[in-house]
C-alpha cells in the first residue's frame, strides 16, 4: 500500500534523498552554530526568528558542550529518556556529539553511549569532541540509521533528535530500534509530524527534506508505525508548533498559497515520543535481612511439607 511518506518521495529515490541529507549534513559540519540556526528548515536568507522554527535551548542541561551543538534539534530527548546509571544508550544521527555528551553525563562511567551518523564529517567532529572531553565510552560509529551497525538487544535506551524525519523508510528504523533494544528496553525520540498536507512545492523541495519538514509524515501515521512494531507504553512526551518564518515562504509560496497554508488546517509539530520494548530489565535488588526472616516469608519450616 502506498503510503503518504512513499507518495513524497517519489520525486527522488530513497539513495538520492539520503544523498541530499547527506552532502547537506556534512556542510554543516563544517559551519559555525549561528551559520547552522540561520539555515534550518532550508533557510536562504537570514531570519530572526529562525532560531525559534526548531531548537530547544540545552546551555543549562547537564553534560551539555557547546562545541557538539549546531543548533539543529528539534526538541531535548534526553530529558525525557530516563537514562540511569549504567544504561548502554545508542543516539540515533548523533551529529556532533551533543546529545551524547548528555546521555553520557546521565549513565556515568559506568554505563556506555553509542552515536550513530551517516556523515563522515559528523563523526569525525563528534569524535574530536569526545577526545578534547576525555570520554572513553562515548563511541561513534558511521552507519545508516535504518541498517545499524549494531548487534541485535543492545541498549537499555535509544533517543534521537530531529532525525528520523531525514530518513525516507521510517519504518525500517523504528523496527531497527526494536532490534538494537534490550527487552524491557525504551526510546525517546523528538521529531517534526504534521497533521494536514504540506503545500506540493514545500513537499517536492530538497533543501525543505534536508531541512527536516518535506520528509515529515503525519502525526497519526508516525504513531502507527511504532505501534507496528511492536512498542508498548507509546505517549507523545511534549508536543510543540514549528512556524516556518514568511521571509522562508516566501521562497516556495506565493501570496494566495502563503495565506492559504497561514490560515488553513495544517499543522507542523515537533514532537517528542516515548516507548518501550515489551520484556522484563534485569535488576539487581536490595534485599533486606528482615525479608529474609522466616516469620515474615513464605520459607519453609522443617517438617511443613512445603518443599
Amino acid at each position: 500500500m502506498e503510503t503518504a511518506a512513499n507518495t513524497q518521495h517519489t520525486m527522488k529515490t530513497t539513495e538520492e534523498l539520503k544523498q541530499i541529507v547527506k552532502d547537506k549534513y556534512a556542510e554543516i559540519a563544517l559551519q559555525d552554530k549561528d551559520q547552522n540556526a540561520s539555515s534550518c528548515c532550508g533557510a536562504t536568507t537570514s531570519s530572526n526568528k529562525v532560531y525559534n522554527i526548531m531548537m530547544d535551548d540545552y546551555t543549562n542541561v547537564d553534560g551539555y558542550n557547546d562545541d557538539a551543538d549546531l543548533g539543529l534539534g528539534c526538541g531535548l530527548p534526553t530529558a525525557f529518556a530516563n537514562i540511569k546509571k549504567g544504561d548502554t544508550v545508542i543516539d540515533l544521527g548523533s551529529g556532533a556529539g551533543n546529545d551524547c555528551f548528555v546521555a553520557r553525563h546521565e549513565c556515568g562511567v559506568e554505563g556506555k553511549v553509542i552515536g550513530i551518523d551517516f556523515t563522515p564529517a559528523m563523526i569525525n567532529k563528534a569524535r574530536e569532541n569526545a577526545e578534547k572531553l576525555g570520554l572513553n565510552n562515548v563511541e561513534f560509529r558511521a552507519g545508516d540509521i535504518d541498517d545499524m551497525p549494531v548487534a541485535d538487544n543492545t541498549a537499555d535506551v535509544v533517543v534521537s533528535n530531529c532525525v528520523l524525519n531525514l530518513v525516507p523508510n521510517k519504518e525500517k528504523v523504528i523496527n531497527e530500534i526494536y532490534r538494537v533494544l534490550k527487552p524491557g528496553g525504551h526510546f525517546s525520540i523528538s521529531d517534526v509530524v504534521l497533521v494536514g498536507e504540506l503545500p506540493e512545492a514545500l513537499r517536492q523541495d530538497a533543501e525543505m527534506y534536508a531541512g527536516c519538514v518535506a520528509g515529515a509524515i503525519q502525526k497519526e501515521a508516525y504513531l502507527q508505525h511504532i505501534a507496528d512494531a511492536g512498542f508498548e507504553s507509546i505517549t507523545v512526551q511534549k508536543e510543540k508548533v514549528i512556524s516556518i518564518p514568511d521571509d522562508i515562504l516566501t521562497n516556495y509560496l506565493d501570496a494566495e498559497a502563503m495565506a492559504s497554508f497561514q490560515n488553513g488546517e495544517t499543522g507542523i509539530f515537533s514532537v517528542t515520543v516515548f516507548a518501550s520494548k515489551p520484556g522484563n530489565t534485569i535488576l539487581k535488588q536490595k534485599i533486606r535481612m528482615a525479608d529474609l526472616s522466616t516469620a515474615d516469608s513464605g520459607s519453609c519450616n522443617p517438617n511443613s511439607g512445603c518443599c
